[in-house]
């Protein structure tokens, strides 16, 4: 079995995800993701150009406005549609939850969104199953599917990790966080939000290229760990909107601009909310920070986000937040449990999300003409 070299700040691939001959191909896929300026990620299947799933979720770059659009349409139709008819779309269609890392709100909303639709699901993760014995990714994945899996539902510390996942069982993978790369499900979730809130339910199953323009979405805290600010930053411009990160340097780097296109950097907090719609604040990562100079009570007094900061520049914003909160850190409980706040309304959108991501996965045919092949696209270096 293949084992990791420590590298820094860049994201390998760890010993309990794959063989040798898979291991370096997740391992480059990895480090090449989780660097400010990637705007693609270099995969496995990139690299071999492999055809994978089209029901997977892997990114949000697979992503086209057209796919959006449905994805949108499909949320807002299963939410009002009767228990008992959107339970049979489904059923006892089998699910599987890989959960290598802890999660609350995605974990369940998944797999209450899945139950929504009838299908049976099964938890598997890493404390409580042979990947404690260290057991591969893949050979867990080909376990799955030698049980009867049908889709695959992943959160792995890693950055690559659904790739691998994909390419080894064929199956639609649905990816719920890997490393610090992308969580597409929760970019999803916070459009739907964004659009509920902003222009009402009706304009939240269908979006165009401007359907954002004018609108600014600020991120802020730590931009470099967060695969959440690397969702919203790739999709939410897709729409016309403009992105500002806001956070120190060790946090945020000069190249994270060059993540996708409408992102600018912005380190004064006030100056960032003077200019926001929306307000995105992400927690600390305390387990991510190892070997970063960062003194959190400089950070909070500069970052927070309190009642009196917003009332005097963004007394209109709207707030958001990924969870879990840390509340007196990032964001103070005035605030998040205030009128602004969408925070458990974002809760409640994944559900609907979710539930059309399954019903995408599993309603999608797996034939070789409908399969999206993953072609690697060349990164471009920061010039600046």
């Amino acid at each position: 079995m293949a084992k990791s070299k420590p590298s820094g700040r860049k994201t390998v691939a760890r010993n309990a995800i794959a063989a040798p001959s898979t291991a370096r191909a997740l391992r480059s896929a990895s480090v090449a993701s989780a660097r400010p300026d990637a705007k693609q990620p270099a995969s496995p299947a990139a690299k071999s150009g492999a055809s994978l799933h089209p029901g997977s979720l892997l990114s949000v770059t697979q992503l086209t406005l057209q796919d959006v659009n449905q994805i949108l349409a499909l949320a807002a139709d299963l939410e009002i549609q009767p228990v008992q008819p959107r339970a049979q779309r489904l059923l006892k269609r089998r699910v599987s939850l890989l959960f290598y890392e802890s999660s609350t709100r995605t974990r369940t909303s998944f797999e209450l969104a899945a139950k929504s639709l009838g299908a049976d699901t099964v938890l598997v993760s890493a404390l409580s199953s042979s990947i404690e014995k260290g057991e591969s990714l893949k050979d867990t994945g080909l376990t799955l599917r030698a049980l009867g899996a049908e889709c695959i539902i992943l959160r792995h510390p890693s950055s690559g990790a659904p790739y691998l996942l994909a390419q080894a069982t064929q199956l639609p993978i649905l990816n719920a966080g890997d490393g610090i790369h992308e969580h597409p499900s929760q970019a999803l979730l916070d459009l739907r939000t964004i659009l509920t809130r902003r222009l009402g339910a009706k304009h939240a199953r269908s979006v165009t290229a401007q359907t954002l323009a004018g609108m600014t979405v600020t991120i802020v805290g730590d931009i470099f760990h967060s695969r959440v600010a690397r969702s919203n930053a790739l999709l939410l411009p897709m729409l016309g909107a403009r992105v500002v990160f806001c956070g120190p340097e060790p946090l945020l780097p000069e190249a994270a601009a060059a993540i996708g296109p409408g992102i600018t950097i912005e380190r004064n907090l006030d100056r960032a909310l003077a200019q926001s719609d929306v307000v995105m604040m992400l927690r600390i990562q305390k387990e991510r920070l190892a070997g970063l100079k960062l003194d959190l009570e400089e950070y909070t007094t500069r970052y927070q986000l309190d009642a009196a900061r917003l009332a005097t520049h963004a007394p209109k914003a709207l707030v958001l937040h990924p969870g879990p909160i840390i509340r007196g850190m990032e964001i103070t409980s005035e605030v998040a449990d205030g009128a602004q706040s969408a925070i458990e309304e974002q809760v409640h959108h994944g559900v609907a999300i979710r539930m059309a991501l399954l019903a995408r996965a599993l309603e999608t045919p797996a034939t070789s003409a409908n399969k999206t092949k993953i072609t690697a696209k060349p990164v471009k270096k920061n010039t600046k």
